[in-house]
């Protein structure tokens, strides 16, 4: 967030009921919110009904899902808006805009595999180029590089999949 803070974005921060209640080996989910709070000088959209309205005010010119799980891919590519992010995506998809991907999962190339390549083959869903990141101790897993958001936002903004997708 950082990053594209400092390259002079507008970020409009959204939370997962997940990520803005439970406290984990990463941090608690209050220095989560106040962080990204911090960093964006927004309060974060944390309800479905706070989501809902991005779409069709046209909120947002692209929408990263970063980081994205296993279950938020699933749920995107079932459609299925339960929680603020995939609300968020559905109502920003409206406008047929750009949706970034920054993948990070541990069953990547095991359960989450068929989602990533339906949410691949999906018009206006474009992915952060993503490895393995421990391919000895978890094999299945793949994680984003992060320090190529801003590289693949503005691709996606054209239109395009920053390549190479698989690093």
């Amino acid at each position: 967030m950082e990053a594209l803070r400092d390259a002079g974005c507008d970020i409009l921060p959204v939370m997962s009921l997940s990520a803005g209640t439970v406290d984990t080996r990463f941090g608690t989910a209050q220095e989560h919110i106040k962080r990204a709070e911090n960093i964006c000088g927004k309060r974060v959209i944390m309800s479905v009904a706070d989501a809902e309205p991005i779409g069709p005010k046209r909120l947002t010119d692209i929408m990263i899902v970063a980081p994205c799980t296993g279950n938020t891919m699933a749920k995107l590519a079932r459609s299925i808006t339960d929680t603020p992010v995939t609300m968020a995506v559905k109502s920003h998809l409206r406008g047929a805009r750009p949706v970034l991907i920054a993948c990070a999962t541990n069953d990547a190339l095991a359960g989450s595999l068929k989602n990533i390549g339906f949410l691949m083959n999906c018009r206006n869903y474009y992915f952060v180029p993503l490895g393995q990141d421990d391919p000895l101790k978890k094999p299945c897993s793949l994680v984003a590089d992060f320090s190529l958001i801003p590289q693949a936002a503005g691709a996606a903004l054209e239109n395009k999949q920053l390549q190479p997708v698989l690093i």
